[in-house]
């Protein structure tokens, strides 16, 4: 079944996205949107102003009402919608037996960095003021959304905002001055993204930024202090080495991190969940992952000190 999804992205995927307009890529998320199995009957979903940002709020049986999630999807900052998700989210909110938001940031090139972080910055204060207990809080992304959740608390960990329990990075883009060695390392086997399509990527959204601040690339920021991380990157994937690189950046800083790299799976493979059993096996892990990091107690956070070997800054 691997080897038939590998093949189906190849050509379903990466050659035509390759070749496509911004425009046209759009047009095809719109068009795919209608195609994304609905959830079950069950499944609570309730559209919300997020302060000031669009978003669907997810609830399944399994939620738990002290519990919460916030998802921040993928796309290269220039494509992506919450609706896209709908045959996932649940399941995340399952996994986690938690309630769920996903939000529709806004979107490069129209809106640039910090656009996405302000937008994501404001969804998790939002969730706070509505009561969710950042002790009982993940924050969670793939791909281009893995990097924003880890950017994410930097910038509130840099705000002296309470931080989330748990982080979840699915293939995270972490680096868009694009140094990783597996950028061509895994250029031909990487049976969805196109290595040459990145740097027109990074540029729509950092339109002039430096690619190497940490609230765009995290990879170039201080994680000393970040709740603990699951990341998650195919053995095969152009951004593998910004899943590792990154995992390896929280080590040095005393931060829990648990990476795991999947053979042969293509970049995001738990968003595959409808045909792919590594991707259920991947949101298990995920929920289990959620569950041992909710249950631990952190200090609150101080910008210096000496660092335990937990990660918490004492």
């Amino acid at each position: 079944m691997t080897e038939v999804a590998r093949l189906g992205l190849r050509w379903l995927v990466k050659k035509r996205s390759h070749h496509e307009s911004l425009a046209q890529e759009r047009a095809g998320f719109r068009a795919m949107e209608r195609l994304i199995p609905r959830p079950p009957r069950d499944t609570r979903t309730l559209r919300v102003d997020a302060g000031g940002v669009p978003g669907d709020c997810i609830a399944v049986p399994a939620s738990r009402g002290d519990r919460h999630v916030l998802y921040l999807h993928g796309g290269g900052y220039r494509v992506g919608s919450a609706a896209i998700y709908r045959h996932f989210t649940w399941r995340l909110a399952a996994a986690a037996q938690a309630r769920l938001l996903i939000i529709d940031y806004r979107l490069a090139p129209e809106n640039p960095f910090p656009a996405a972080l302000d937008d994501a910055a404001a969804a998790y204060r939002w969730m706070l003021a509505k009561g969710a207990d950042p002790r009982r809080l993940a924050v969670m992304g793939e791909s281009a959304g893995g990097g924003l959740a880890l950017a994410l608390l930097l910038k509130l960990r840099d705000e002296g905002v309470p931080l989330a329990a748990a982080c979840v990075a699915m293939s995270p883009w972490t680096d868009l001055a694009l140094t990783g060695a597996s950028l061509e390392q895994n250029a031909a086997s990487d049976p969805m993204l196109n290595a040459d399509d990145l740097p027109r990527f990074a540029a729509d959204y950092l339109a002039g930024a430096d690619p190497r601040n940490p609230y765009a690339s995290p990879l170039y920021g201080d994680p000393a202090g970040l709740p603990p991380a699951l990341i998650f990157a195919g053995s095969d994937e152009i951004l593998r080495d910004d899943a590792t690189r990154m995992a390896q950046k929280l080590r040095d800083a005393h931060s829990h991190v648990e990476l795991q790299i999947w053979p042969r799976m293509p970049h995001a493979w738990p968003l595959l969940v409808p045909v792919l059993p590594a991707a259920r096996a991947a949101i298990g892990e995920i929920g289990r992952f959620i569950g041992r990091t909710m249950t631990r107690e952190r200090r609150p956070l101080h910008r210096t000190g000496p660092v335990s070997e937990n990660g918490t800054l004492l």
